[in-house]
């Protein structure tokens, strides 16, 4: 099958699908030139060991080593990010109601600012953090300001405990974005996978629910034997992108 018979099979599938969910990774926010984690030299676990930087036992055990190293990664490459067109194009289809929405292990909060009006984080994000002494919640720009004029680790207004990003690090369970994901997907038929490696468990597991599956990834993965189509090697915002051509087309 070649590239535009992909295509079109991926439009029909849309078209007939009674119930679509997008699963997004770290792959789609490349476009945006936010790096991915599992790149060999350019992805973030290439060059740190996560369990040394996105852990809750490196994050008790030093928060001013873990914030200098982090807030330099969210700085860098995240708090200033756009939306690239996988972003754009998923809002697009939930716009034209072909999408129910989107479950994301990304942390960037690009699929709200493209548009997407249901989306599930099950990996956290970055607008909040709180008090891992009285659990205390506050925007994360209190977090930002108190780092950049110099407090390190920053710390609760309310009792000075050390703040954490509302983000789920390694050796934290999923929070309740995970069990509405898992709830919406016993009615879902279609979860097209973008920009995943589908090797973090136990988000990994989701294909497990669903009748038919789509992978958009560079790399291959777990689950290719599984789906219904696969499409390697193609820029995702491109793949949707011209998926929305066809089905602008087919509507003709």
């Amino acid at each position: 099958m070649n590239y535009q018979e992909k295509i079109q099979l991926l439009a029909e599938l849309l078209e007939k699908s009674t119930c679509t969910f997008a699963l997004t990774g770290a792959g789609i926010s490349t476009e945006s030139g936010i790096p991915d984690f599992r790149s060999p030299g350019s992805g973030l676990w290439s060059k740190h060991d996560p369990a040394e930087v996105a852990s809750v036992s490196a994050f008790m055990r030093n928060p001013a080593a873990f914030y200098e190293l982090n807030m330099q990664w969210w700085n860098e490459y995240l708090f200033n990010a756009e939306p690239g067109p996988t972003h754009l194009a998923l809002a697009r289809l939930e716009k034209k109601r072909l999408l129910a929405g989107v479950i994301t292990q990304n942390i960037d909060g690009l699929h709200q600012k493209a548009g997407s009006q249901k989306v599930y984080e099950v990996h956290g994000h970055l607008r909040t953090c709180h008090c891992i002494s009285c659990n205390a919640s506050h925007p994360f720009a209190f977090l930002v300001s108190q780092f950049d004029s110099g407090q390190n680790p920053p710390r609760c207004e309310r009792c000075h405990g050390v703040l954490r990003p509302d983000v789920v690090l390694f050796e934290d369970p999923l929070g309740e974005d995970f069990f509405y994901a898992n709830r919406d997907l016993t009615r879902c038929r279609l979860l097209i996978a973008i920009g995943s490696s589908l090797q973090v468990y136990p988000v990994a597991a989701l294909p497990e629910k669903v009748r038919q599956l789509v992978i958009i990834n560079r790399d291959a993965t777990p689950w290719d034997g599984e789906a219904e189509l696969v499409i390697n090697n193609e820029q995702a915002g491109k793949v949707l992108t011209d998926t929305l051509s066809v089905l602008g087309k087919n509507k003709t």
